[in-house]
């Protein structure tokens, strides 16, 4: 395609690192949002907010390690602490001292968590609250909402992308299907007329930022009245705060929104750019892993939770470092700020070039929406903000990968229409960014002309 000229002329080495990589993976990737058309970058260090690929070329980076990086790149204590343990061992086998002490910050900076147990990865997380609430409630089914991501694993595999009935991916046997259950993410009423009548409910699930990390946001009313309602009919409330802990406050969304969970689930800035995850919730749930000498609770009862990488040492020193910045008060203030300071940047970039896009997003988040009504950032706060969730999904792939191409030209990594926002990406950075985002949008209205609606 002649729109891809420039980005395939211009990265000849991580062109060549793909046609390799196309032999060994299927499709050439390891995760399937780094998959791009004609081909992806190929990054070989990075540093603050910025990266460098292969080819030499410098990017402003809004990916942040999927989200888990908001001191940004290689930030001092977190790579000291990291050093630090490598001297010592990577790996021992073993119970250590880090991993108490990390449990016990995350104990001291969530609200609703009593006991803690780490996982090595968000997905593991989001299983294990969903089998803890099935143990203790002695239920089978799991309410989710339509949009809302919680890992790839059977339980949660439907009910993520339109049309929201069918699972998002093959290999799903029938029979999970059966057990969970999808609704729509903006009727209340709905999910207690069902929790009424449905009395083989274990937990209700959701992204407390709105699906998609906050791509339709929810508001503090609506988190409220799932806690009335799953109170009352003894359902477990199940937080996926993977994206949200840590980030929308010290707590997570549930110390933001003055909402307590039974469960929560964190990874992504628990592990501070290394793997981990964990579940965090109330004593008499969490009660449900432990080991006793009744071989009959053990075999029936309890939750079984192996798991080789679980509070590894190098997990636990990066997590514990980057928990200890952000308990200080400083870092989270100013990821919000530089988010807002971007929101407005491009929407004022929007305004001129008069499309119906808009900038949108919480706390140290921005989304972008193409070709959809949506208010503006600086009016809305605390999920007070309504987007359509159904017409979200109707992207244009063609507009989102040219756009994804075109800023990788203009100097700015992104996984499309959806920023990721640390405490380093401020000052000239923004700048740099909105002239990127103004010469894509020229690019875009000059080849792709009618992919595009008026404001």
């Amino acid at each position: 395609m002649d729109f891809q000229k420039d980005y395939i002329e211009g990265h000849p080495a991580s062109r060549k690192l793909y046609q390799r990589a196309v032999q060994i993976f299927p499709s050439g990737v390891t995760h399937d949002a780094r998959f791009l058309k004609p081909f992806p970058i190929y990054v070989s260090r990075a540093q603050g907010a910025r990266k460098w690929d292969v080819d030499g070329h410098e990017y402003i980076d809004y990916w942040m390690g999927h989200g888990s990086l908001i001191l940004g790149h290689r930030y001092p204590d977190v790579v000291d602490a990291l050093y630090s343990q490598l001297e010592k061992g990577t790996h021992f086998g073993a119970c250590h001292e880090l991993e108490v002490e990390w449990g016990k910050k995350v104990i001291d900076l969530v609200p609703s968590a009593e006991r803690v147990r780490f996982t090595a990865s968000g997905t593991e997380a989001t299983l294990m609250a969903i089998r803890l609430a099935r143990a203790y409630t002695g239920k089978k089914k799991i309410i989710r909402f339509f949009g809302h991501y919680h890992g790839w694993h059977d339980a949660v595999s439907t009910g993520i992308f339109p049309p929201f009935d069918l699972p998002d991916s093959a290999g799903i046997p029938e029979q999970f299907l059966k057990t969970t259950i999808a609704l729509p993410p903006d009727d209340p009423k709905l999910l207690e007329d069902l929790l009424e009548k449905e009395q083989d409910v274990a937990a209700v699930i959701l992204e407390p930022s709105g699906g998609f990390s906050g791509s339709f946001p929810l508001t503090t009313e609506y988190l409220k009245t799932l806690r009335e309602l799953t109170d009352q009919t003894g359902v477990v409330l199940i937080f996926d705060e993977v994206v949200t802990g840590f980030r929308y406050a010290p707590g997570g969304a549930q110390e933001y929104h003055g909402v307590k969970p039974d469960l929560s689930c964190f990874a992504k800035i628990l592990a501070g750019g290394l793997p981990g995850g964990a579940v965090a919730g109330k004593r008499e749930i969490m009660a449900y892993l432990d080991l006793k000498e009744d071989a009959e609770w053990n075999r029936k009862k309890r939750i079984l939770h192996p798991g080789t990488f679980n509070a590894n040492p190098l997990s636990a020193a990066s997590g514990l470092a980057t928990l200890k910045i952000i308990e200080q008060g400083e870092v989270i203030p100013k990821a919000n700020q530089n988010a807002h300071d971007i929101r407005y940047t491009l929407n004022r970039v929007i305004n001129r070039h008069g499309i119906n896009w808009c900038a949108h997003g919480e706390n140290s988040i921005v989304h972008i929406l193409m070709n959809h009504s949506c208010p503006k950032q600086d009016t809305c706060d605390r999920g007070l903000c309504t987007y359509d969730y159904r017409r979200i999904y109707h992207k244009d792939p063609l507009l989102l990968t040219s756009f994804r191409d075109a800023m990788l030209t203009h100097g700015v990594d992104s996984v499309g229409d959806h920023w990721w926002i640390s405490w380093v990406h401020s000052g000239d950075l923004i700048d740099k960014t909105a002239d990127a985002f103004d010469q894509t949008i020229t690019t875009l209205k000059s080849r792709l002309s009618d992919r595009f609606e008026n404001q």
